[in-house]
């Protein structure tokens, strides 16, 4: 027979093991630290990022699972910097490999044509900063990369100054603000 000790030593292990599993491969919650997203996510919001539906990875391999879809124009995702892989970063997906991205008079053309859809495109002005938020100089996203852009994009380091985010940075997409109570919502 099992002692108590012995029975609840095992239940914290499998606890923690289940817990462990859940952040690495289905789940994981994030703070929000910056302005960057603003008024879509805010300072001190925490949200839960789903890892499932962009093909799990498998941590320390190239492995990834397939995926139920790939990111799409106007996803909010978690990815790590691609200026410092220790910190994560989260903006909104503008184009994906292959588009040609222009910012014009304060809005965001792909190939050419004004981005209205999602409508957050429409509400969003875009400032021409850094060295791929040049006006008049449409550029291209290379296979197997993205552009993102904070919500807030007069304050937000995003794909103008940093360029194209290969897909191998992505964590996965927000889908929830879960904390502070008046803020809980799904999130498009």
């Amino acid at each position: 027979m099992k002692s108590t000790f012995r029975e609840y030593a095992e239940s914290l292990i499998i606890a923690l093991l289940l817990a462990l599993f859940v952040r690495t491969f289905i789940v994981q919650a994030f703070v929000i630290p910056s302005g960057s997203m603003r008024m879509t996510l805010v300072e001190g919001d925490r949200i839960l990022v789903d890892k499932v539906t962009y093909g799990i990875r498998i941590p320390f391999t190239d492995i990834q699972l397939p995926e139920i879809r790939p990111p799409q124009r106007g996803d909010i995702v978690v990815f790590r910097s691609p200026e410092d892989p220790g910190r994560d970063f989260i903006k909104r997906l503008v184009a994906v490999g292959g588009d040609t991205v222009e910012i014009r008079d304060l809005r965001v053309l792909i190939n050419g044509k004004p981005l209205i859809n999602p409508p957050v495109f429409t509400r969003i002005n875009y400032y021409n900063r850094g060295d791929y938020g040049v006006p008049n100089r449409p550029i291209q996203v290379p296979r197997g990369h993205y552009f993102f852009l904070g919500d807030n994009s007069s304050s937000s380091r995003d794909s103008r100054y940093w360029g194209f985010l290969p897909e191998s940075n992505i964590i996965g997409r927000a889908f929830v603000i879960y904390w502070p109570v008046k803020r809980i919502r799904l999130l498009k």
